[in-house]
Formats: structure tokens, C-alpha cells, sequence
């Protein structure tokens, strides 16, 4: 199970400045086999590799998981210290070796650990063949606390969209270090972490006459259709410094959004796109949630169905609900301006999770991780995309569901949406003083993004739950480049003595541009 000449030197197609390297979706061979694990023709050293770095995610008061891949068959190691010198360290080993059945991906759970502590690790990977080790990579996180500390965390969504990749010339994908540097607890991702709809050419020109230069590979000159395709999307964006450095620092909650599969996609829908082949979305989401699951320091058994959704406890001050909006959601085409009928976006079985799991949370702040806008018309050509009908009055379409939700939870104290997915950065209020419907509490819902990506935007409302926007910040052309500064991230910090909740928006360059603080009830 070695790497073949031809997987390696392909390597499906990663190809950087002329030169192939195995650090690409593919580049294990399922095929060929070694009894030594170390003829490799010359063209690798007898020692395994970590081709994409480090990462770790999905935190408990009890440890964490850690994530990396290999070029070859190996087993995955992690060392574990309350100090950078790995004094008093323990050894935490895979059960499952690291092959090509899982694109060399794999992940260790991290437990035992004391809670509220930043946890330094080391990684390396053991040849399954040779017994032979890799070089060591260190990373730190931090493990949730039991007892009331200071929060800070950021969420934003959108890598690598509209055809903006890792352009060296600006120093890649700066949105990483510019919040690596505002040290958080851990990051949010919102979705839209690759975008396989969307492939990357050496070079785009900007309206302005500008050129965009990207690094290119081979899984990013088409979109994504094969697994190994849709796996070569996260290779591609782990070949910026910033966004690697940013893995090895800051651990991550991370959820899918729509270009993960394809734009606008919803279940059962048949793309009408002559740029795909495979036009099922059934199996274009299937293979893409499978890469996705590869690729991201996700905890499997954390997801209430094996996919998605899921609640991270993050001490007595937090508890963040992560949502699927993706892959329960009815079509798009039954909701538009003369839409009567109820529809859905979470299904049964994820609403009832998060009613229960919302009325029954003891932690002073609920955050619902939602990766569509609630207020926000978002239209799919003559149709809608997101909750919003795009009508005003009663609830009508998936904004009967999401009525539902906001009366049941209605009784329930600080909760507060945080989202991304249209490319500018919000804040919106929702009153039911204002609202057609009126069985809710008030809420907060803050919008961030694009991390690195097209700018588009603003939105206009809908009317329904009663929003007010009380901060807007976008493009001044659709798909404006991220050489302006409309890119964005959020900043949340609770305060363990107040219980405040803070909002930041924050540019890429370091900006902050809104602060609104929420006091708790």
C-alpha cells in the first residue's frame, strides 16, 4: 500500500511553481503494495510525511480531536503536555491506520485532559509498514472549561470562492493570520470552507484592471465530481501557510454550507449546469460529505445523525448548536413570491434536537451556528435559496418551520444566531413590535464573511420576524476581490464576571468596524 509512482508524481495535480507534490487528494494508492514500505523508486525518503499539517476541533472539558494526514499507510501519534518543553507528556495513538481508504486522513480523541487548559500537542505518523517515523509537528488548544472563564472565539465562511484562491502576492489567505493574531479560543467555521463549484485560474482581472494571481492545482481546474475531486478542494486551500499555521493554533467547530457540493443545492435536485457530468445532487452531496468528513477535525460521534449537527458545551458560559441547513431542506423551486404552503430547512427530527436541546441548555449563552441567514432574501433565480420567503406578512414556506422554533424557544434567555454564507458582513435585530408574526422573543442574528472570497451584497430583508439592520458592510460591485477590504470575520468574547456578550466585526487587515455588547438577562 505504498505510494505508486504515478499517484505520486500526479498527485491529482497540486502542482505548485512546476513542482508535484504528494500533498493532494489521491496521492495514496489503493493499489500498489509494499513489503517494506520504503521502495519508492527514489523519488520519496524512507520516512512517512505529514503532506497538510495539523488541526484540532470539536473540544470537550476532557481533551479534544486532533487531525492530520499522511503520504503512506502509517498509524497516527500525539503527545500531549501541559507545557511547550512536553514535560510529564502522555502518548494518545489512532486504533485505525491512515490509508488510502480515508485519503490518508485521520483523527486520535484526545482524553483525560484537565479542563479550561491550553493542551500543547505533537504529531507524528509511525510507516505501518517499517515502523519508521515522521517529523513532529506541534500544535496547542484549548480544552472547554467547567468553570465560568473568559470566551473569545470567531466565526466567518467563504474560502477560496469566485475563483480568489491563494494569491502569494498578497500573502495567501490573510484572513487566517490576521485572526490567529487576535489569539481565540477557537474558531467557528460557518461553511463554505472549499468551493468545489468554483474552479481556480492562475490569474483573474479585475474590473478595475487589476490581476488576481492565484496558485493553481489540479483538482481546481474544474468542479468537483469524483470524491477525489471534491478531497483535492481541501487539499488545495491546506497549501496556504496562514490557513496551516492557523490549524496548528486555534481549534475549530466546523459545519458545511452549499459549495462544499454545489451552489444553491438542495436534496433530490438534478443540476442543469453543462460543467457537470454528474448531475444527481444525491451523489454529489454523498461524496462531498465524505471528503468533507475526511478533511475537517470533526468528531463523528459527536453529530446527533453521523453527519453534521451537533452541540459543543463549551463550559457554563456557552453552548454552541451547530446546524445542517443543507442536507434536510426542501427544494428551492416550492418557495417564491406566491409560496402558501409550509416547507422545512432542518427536517423533523433536527428541529425537535434543537428546541429540546435550546430549552434545555444550562449554559448562560445559547449560540445557534446557522449556516443560512434568517431575514435575509436570498434569492435562486426565481426562487429562494435560504428561510426567508421573500414576501412579506405571516410565515409562509421554510418560515413556518423557523416560526415554530423561535415560539418554542421563546421563553429561553440569551440566545444569539451567528452566520455567513452571503458574502458582507450584518447585524440585524429581530422585534416581534415589528414582526408579522409575533409569538418569539426578541434576538440578535450577526452575519460575517467572505473569509477569502467574492464580495457580495447587501440584501434586502424580509420583513416577517421583524428585523432591523443595525450594521451593514459590503462590496461596491458583486464579486468585488479580496484586494478591497470587505472581508470579514467575527470576534465574540463573553466576559466570565459580567456575562457579557461582545460582537466585533473585524476586516481581514485587522479592522474592527462594529462592537455591540449584549448584556445577559
Amino acid at each position: 500500500m505504498a505510494l505508486s509512482r504515478r499517484s505520486f508524481i500526479t498527485a491529482a495535480g497540486l502542482t505548485v511553481a512546476g513542482l508535484a507534490i504528494p500533498s493532494s487528494a489521491n496521492a495514496l494508492s489503493s493499489s500498489s503494495s509494499s513489503s517494506s514500505g520504503s521502495s519508492f523508486g527514489g523519488l520519496l525518503p524512507d520516512r512517512p510525511k505529514i503532506t497538510h499539517g495539523i488541526a484540532s476541533g470539536d473540544m470537550r472539558t476532557d481533551g479534544g480531536l486532533i487531525w492530520t494526514r499522511g503520504d503512506r499507510p502509517s498509524r497516527m501519534v500525539v503527545t500531549t503536555s501541559a507545557t511547550d518543553n512536553f514535560r510529564n507528556a502522555r502518548e494518545f495513538r489512532s486504533h485505525q491506520l491512515l490509508t488510502p481508504e480515508t485519503d490518508g486522513t485521520g483523527s486520535v480523541r484526545l482524553t483525560g485532559l484537565e479542563p479550561g487548559q491550553d493542551v500543547h500537542y505533537r504529531v507524528h505518523l509511525e510507516d505501518a509498514a517499517t515502523g519508521r517515523t515522521s517529523e513532529s509537528i506541534v500544535g496547542v488548544f484549548r480544552t472547554a472549561p467547567t468553570q465560568a472563564q473568559d470566551i473569545r472565539f470567531h466565526w466567518s465562511a467563504d474560502v477560496a470562492g469566485q475563483g480568489f484562491g491563494i494569491n502569494p502576492e498578497i500573502g495567501g489567505m490573510i484572513g487566517f493570520s490576521a485572526m490567529a493574531a487576535r489569539h481565540p479560543h477557537f474558531f467557528l467555521h460557518s461553511g463554505d470552507v472549499v468551493y468545489a463549484d468554483n474552479p481556480i485560474e492562475k490569474s483573474v482581472t479585475l474590473p478595475d484592471g487589476q490581476i488576481w494571481h492565484n496558485i493553481t492545482s489540479e483538482a481546481k481546474s474544474k468542479v468537483a465530481e469524483t470524491l477525489d475531486e471534491f478531497r483535492g478542494q481541501y487539499a488545495y486551500n491546506l497549501l496556504d501557510d496562514n490557513y496551516r499555521a492557523f490549524n496548528a493554533q486555534v481549534p475549530q467547530i466546523v459545519q458545511w454550507d452549499d459549495h462544499e457540493t454545489t451552489n444553491n443545492w438542495y436534496p433530490g435536485e438534478i443540476l442543469d449546469d453543462e460543467r457537470y457530468t454528474e448531475r444527481d445532487v444525491n451523489v454529489l452531496s454523498a461524496r462531498s460529505h465524505q471528503a468533507f468528513q475526511e478533511w475537517q477535525p470533526i468528531d463523528n460521534d459527536l453529530a446527533v445523525d453521523g453527519r453534521i449537527y451537533r452541540k459543543i458545551s463549551y463550559g457554563p458560559l456557552l453552548d454552541v448548536f451547530v446546524l445542517d441547513m443543507r442536507t434536510y431542506k426542501d427544494a428551492n423551486d416550492k418557495h417564491h413570491a406566491g409560496t402558501t404552503e409550509g416547507g422545512w430547512i432542518l427536517g423533523d427530527q433536527q428541529r425537535e434536537w434543537l428546541i429540546n436541546g435550546v430549552k434545555n441548555s444550562t449554559a448562560v449563552w445559547k449560540v445557534i451556528a446557522n449556516d443560512l441567514p434568517l431575514g435575509i432574501i436570498i434569492p435562486d433565480g426565481d426562487f429562494q435559496e435560504g428561510v426567508s420567503s421573500g414576501t412579506p406578512g405571516a410565515p409562509v414556506g421554510r418560515e413556518v418551520e423557523l416560526a415554530a422554533v423561535l415560539s418554542a424557544i421563546k421563553n429561553v434567555d440569551n440566545i444569539v444566531w451567528l452566520t455567513g454564507d452571503v458574502h458582507y458582513a450584518a447585524a440585524h435585530e429581530y422585534h416581534p413590535d415589528r414582526a408579522a408574526f409575533q409569538d418569539f422573543s426578541p434576538f440578535w442574528e450577526f452575519v460575517a464573511g467572505p473569509l477569502n472570497a467574492g464580495g457580495f451584497g447587501p440584501n434586502e430583508m424580509d420583513p416577517t420576524f421583524g428585523p432591523r439592520v443595525d450594521f451593514v458592510h459590503g462590496p461596491s460591485y458583486v464579486s468585488e476581490s479580496p484586494l478591497s477590504e470587505i472581508q470579514h470575520f467575527g470576534e465574540v468574547d463573553i466576559n466570565a464576571e459580567t456575562k457579557e456578550f461582545t460582537v466585533r466585526i473585524i476586516t481581514t487587515l485587522g479592522n474592527i468596524l462594529y462592537t455591540k455588547t449584549l448584556p445577559a438577562a
